[in-house]
């Protein structure tokens, strides 16, 4: 799985007040009626006046990091089963339910692929650890169910992201409703 992402904006979206550093940051990925995937980075603060037409597929919040010169722009704008779960799995992240079964799903896959390496669990035992086999960062996702109401839910958010039309719903619909 691979499509282009647009890079983290360097303002918000609803209220258009520039970041600053280690501001709170909600990314949404949303499919569009015409079945592009956007990304939107919406201050913390603003995210109740956030509203866009389109199917809301994932959000996470982050620190705002200014990018440094030394970043590869080109490589990053591309959005891979790996650098999503490095964005959804990073520990900077708060979880929620549809990225937690999103991590999982995808730190399956990656593991299938030789991408992550597990090397068991945390010591609390709630959680698988992962090593990513290029840059040797450990990754800790949750244990899960994987029963078919699972990849039942998995198939629907990938779904928004890879195929069939989307649903006509705004994202702040999308999201009071998981919530």
């Amino acid at each position: 799985m691979e499509m282009n992402l647009q890079p983290l904006a360097t303002s918000c979206f609803v209220s258009g007040d520039p970041f600053n550093e280690d501001d709170r940051i909600v990314s949404h990925l949303v499919r569009s009626e015409s079945l592009e995937v956007m990304r939107y980075d919406v201050l913390e603060s603003c995210v109740p006046e956030f509203q866009v037409e389109g199917r809301g597929v994932c959000t996470w919040i982050h620190p705002y990091k200014a990018k440094t010169e030394h970043e590869n722009p080109e490589r990053a704008l591309k959005l891979t089963a790996d650098n999503l779960f490095a964005a959804l799995a990073d520990p900077m992240n708060e979880p929620s339910e549809e990225n937690t079964r999103l991590v999982q799903f995808l730190a399956l896959m990656l593991e299938r692929k030789r991408v992550l390496r597990p090397k068991g669990r945390n010591p609390e035992g709630d959680k698988h650890v992962y090593e990513h086999a290029k840059t040797k960062l450990l990754y800790e996702v949750p244990v899960g169910e994987l029963d078919p109401a699972f990849f039942l839910a998995v198939q629907e958010q990938l779904s928004v992201l890879v195929g069939g039309p989307p649903e006509p719903k705004s994202v702040a619909v999308a999201t009071e409703t998981a919530e």
